[in-house]
């Protein structure tokens, strides 16, 4: 029995030394630009405004967040996935201007839920992840229709 227990080791020390140095094409990362559109599947569109400017769009989407925090956990497919970069509400300029701010306060909780959510949806996480945008600085999802996400955060379009 002693050399069955010998050759099984000897198995997967080759197997785990095969994995170690195994080629990069043989498994695509998350880093992989076609592994990410695998994951999200949905066309995903960036604009970037002022949150001054779009304040009664991003008010009325914090106002749905308990409504959309349902929609969040059970959706899997979109067309298409908008992401609203709110390049003056970021930390880095000094946070969301004063209307957002309150709203957001006022919804903290449910903001907070909304982006554990975010994180565990694959489709919604690697869409706002792959435009280094992270789940700390999404402020609101709102659903244009049914196939349709429109994301607002409060961060500046990766350079």
């Amino acid at each position: 029995m002693p050399f069955l227990d010998l050759r099984s080791t000897t198995a997967v020390a080759i197997a785990a030394l095969l994995v170690g140095v195994a080629p990069e094409g043989w498994a695509q990362g998350l880093e992989s630009k076609e592994t990410v559109e695998k994951i999200v599947g949905s066309e995903v569109k960036e604009e970037e405004a002022r949150a001054a400017a779009d304040a009664e769009k991003v008010i009325a989407a914090i106002d749905r967040t308990s409504e959309n925090i349902g929609t969040v956990r059970k959706i899997s497919r979109l067309d298409k996935i908008d992401i609203v970069f709110l390049a003056d509400a970021a930390v880095t300029e000094g946070g969301p201007p004063p209307q957002i701010e309150a709203k957001v306060k006022e919804h903290e909780k449910e903001i907070a839920d909304l982006r554990k959510e975010i994180e565990g949806n694959a489709m919604l996480f690697h869409a706002i992840d792959s435009r280094q945008i992270l789940t700390r600085d999404v402020l609101a999802i709102d659903f244009d229709s049914p196939n349709t996400a429109v994301i607002y955060a409060a961060a500046k379009p990766a350079q």
